[in-house]
């Protein structure tokens, strides 16, 4: 039941990075449109840096379960077996050490935006703990998963 949600969420996650990239899309489409136009659109490139990032961070965790992530096979593959399975370990368990710290200090900036209500220099006055939150999304399914394959790679038999 564990794996049937954790994949729900690597999935949902990727859906919801599809949608910010087709957001991201929409506003640009819409902000050469105004410029045919001599229309003004103003904040559009800040809500698609906006939806850019959240596409990003919300994307990385999709991309790892579906291992198309960049990752230095030929160095893995030119590896026995025993050797490969720790390195995979060693490198899973950092990467989700690193991602547990990122999450730490963002949902800090998260909160600390949203205590002094940061806003946005650009003409949108956005409050800036929205777009953060989509990053700290992100960030924290990604700290998932790498912890996932971490704990699937140490409980896997060894080949």
């Amino acid at each position: 039941m564990l794996r049937r949600c954790l994949d729900s969420l690597y999935t949902a996650s990727g859906v919801l990075a599809a949608l910010a990239l087709v957001a991201m899309l929409v506003l640009i489409v819409l902000q050469m449109m105004a410029r045919w136009t001599g229309e003004v659109f103003p904040g559009a490139p800040d809500y698609a840096g906006y939806a850019m990032a959240a596409g990003s961070f919300l994307a990385f965790a999709s991309a790892l379960q579906h291992g198309s992530h960049i990752r230095v096979s030929m160095l893995l593959n030119a590896l026995p077996p025993r050797l490969r399975r720790w390195l995979d370990i060693w490198c899973y368990a950092i990467g989700a050490l690193i991602m547990w710290y990122f999450v730490f200090y963002a949902q800090r900036f998260v909160y600390w935006s949203y205590r002094f209500n940061d806003i946005s220099q650009g003409q949108d006055r956005t409050p800036l703990w929205i777009p953060q939150s989509a990053m700290l999304l992100g960030a924290i399914i990604l700290a998932i998963a790498l912890s996932d394959h971490c704990i699937q790679r140490l409980r896997a038999k060894p080949e």
